[in-house]
């Protein structure tokens, strides 16, 4: 006779299994899109179908097409470390460079050499950016620029680029900024002067390949390395001084 219990081979699915958690499973695994690529998602979607209206050919690639565009603004899930005294990746990417140098003017900070850590960010990464501290934001600058690759040191200097000034809980202050790439052409940062931040929240975007500096304090001890992978809101940079 054979075995009808749930679970068994010739049994009915466990009472676990459903649609609803299936669901539940592909919606954990496939990352939300930020807000500021719906517009371009929905453009690219349109021309798709005035493309197949107008030749009736062109259905998988206007499909492929609308997907690359929807998983290039993606917004994961991240999960922040336990810590205290360190700052956070504010972007997925590579450490293009690592070194002291005077912040720019826009941000305001003191006149003197600090460690910046500069992200770069292919078109297969992760574009959005995250608060790499709990703090408050005291100042946003933007800055036109020309659109130079993004993985060149200049680029902190030239491109079109957006300062973001923290202050942190215990009242030290860093900068990040959002530099706009060789095909990026759009800096979208979603926080003012006087918000309330917290360190891993996605606070901005870049569309199209682009990079991102962050200005530490004077004496922080970095700890990643250039060639280093970083994950935004969970990665960290450098603990700032006085931190155990």
């Amino acid at each position: 006779m054979p075995d009808s219990r749930p679970g068994s081979p010739t049994g009915s699915a466990p009472s676990g299994f459903s649609l609803l958690h299936v669901a539940a499973l592909v919606r954990a695994a496939v990352p939300p899109m930020h807000p500021g690529g719906r517009p371009l998602v929905a453009g690219v979607a349109a021309a798709a179908a005035l493309v197949r209206a107008a030749t009736g050919r062109g259905t998988l690639a206007g499909a492929l097409a609308t997907a690359a565009t929807a998983a290039f603004f993606r917004n994961p899930r991240r999960v922040r470390p336990p810590l205290t005294g360190v700052v956070l990746s504010a972007a997925d990417g590579t450490v293009a460079t690592v070194s002291d140098v005077l912040p720019p003017p826009e941000l305001d900070l003191p006149r003197e050499p600090a460690p910046r850590v500069s992200v770069f960010l292919s078109v297969l990464d992760v574009h959005v950016q995250r608060i790499p501290v709990d703090g408050r934001v005291v100042d946003v600058q933007y800055r036109p620029g020309v659109f130079l690759s993004a993985d060149l040191d200049k680029a902190s200097e030239d491109n079109e680029r957006n300062a973001v000034l923290l202050e942190t809980t215990d009242g030290t202050r860093l900068g990040v900024v959002q530099i706009a790439g060789l095909l990026a052409r759009r800096i979208v940062c979603d926080v003012a002067p006087g918000d309330e931040v917290a360190a891993g929240e996605t606070y901005g975007l870049i569309r199209f390949g682009s990079r991102v500096d962050v200005y530490l304090p004077p004496g922080s001890r970095v700890m990643v390395a250039v060639g280093q992978r970083t994950i935004g809101g969970e990665t960290v940079l450098a603990k700032v001084p006085g931190a155990r």
